[in-house]
């Protein structure tokens, strides 16, 4: 029977990885798989720099009081 064993290392210098565990009995064969996180991409844009670029939003403050007027002065009482 196969039992799983996952834990997050760091990997030393020298390309050296720890496990340590107290399932792992001495003397047992086991087989180990790697499985390299990819550092996250820097190209990401800042989350401000979609303030006002999508359709329907408006560039500036005064765009949004400008149509607030607007929608007001439509009104009927």
């Amino acid at each position: 029977m196969l039992n799983g064993l996952r834990q997050k290392a760091i990997v030393k210098p020298g390309g050296v990885i720890e496990i340590c565990s107290p399932e792992l009995p001495p003397g047992a064969t086991v087989e180990v798989i790697v499985l390299l996180e990819s550092p996250p991409k820097h190209s990401e844009k800042p989350l401000i720099s979609f303030i006002g670029s999508a359709k329907g939003s408006f560039a500036t403050p005064e765009e949004v009081d400008k149509f607030i007027r607007q929608e007001r002065d439509a009104w009927e009482f």
